[in-house]
């Protein structure tokens, strides 16, 4: 793995492997991160967290690399069970005080830990999409109003 960045020291032993897996695998296709990202559905920037160990990828990701890479469906199974151990012993960010008692979501294995419901009630696109449903609601009602009062 000559051109990779070391892996940070504290990393756990689950997710060490796993990355030093996905670096192998991703070299082994003999793509650049830009080349990666256009025949995936995630960016290079993407990628570069992934391979680097600051971020864990989705599932998805690592099935669209085994692809690229060619494996062999009980290969690219062994990489799933691989991810999910690493996933689970992936180092979780320290939450913020105020965010300590919010434990409603945290033993939900369906959702990842990196986009929990209030981050994504916080983002500026989901606030958009609010308030769009909300502006149709509004024309319908001022259409079937419209409507009615034409007889």
């Amino acid at each position: 793995m000559g051109g990779w960045q070391p892996l940070p020291d504290d990393l756990p032993p689950e997710v060490r492997h796993f990355v030093e897996q996905l670096r192998l695998l991703k070299d082994r296709t003999g793509l650049s991160l830009v080349s990666l990202g256009a025949r995936t559905a995630y960016s290079k920037s993407s990628w570069h967290r992934y391979l680097n160990a600051t971020q864990p990828p989705p599932r998805q990701a690592v099935a669209a690399l085994c692809r690229i890479a060619g494996l062999a469906d009980t290969e690219a199974e062994r990489f799933g069970v691989r991810w999910e151990l690493a996933v689970q012993a992936w180092p979780r960010p320290a939450k913020p005080a105020d965010e300590e008692s919010a434990t409603e979501y945290e033993d939900d294995p369906t959702l990842p830990w990196w986009d929990t419901p209030e981050e994504t009630r916080r983002r500026p696109g989901g606030r958009l999409l609010m308030y769009a449903v909300l502006l149709l609601l509004l024309m319908l009602v001022i259409a079937v109003v419209g409507v009615l009062a034409r007889g």
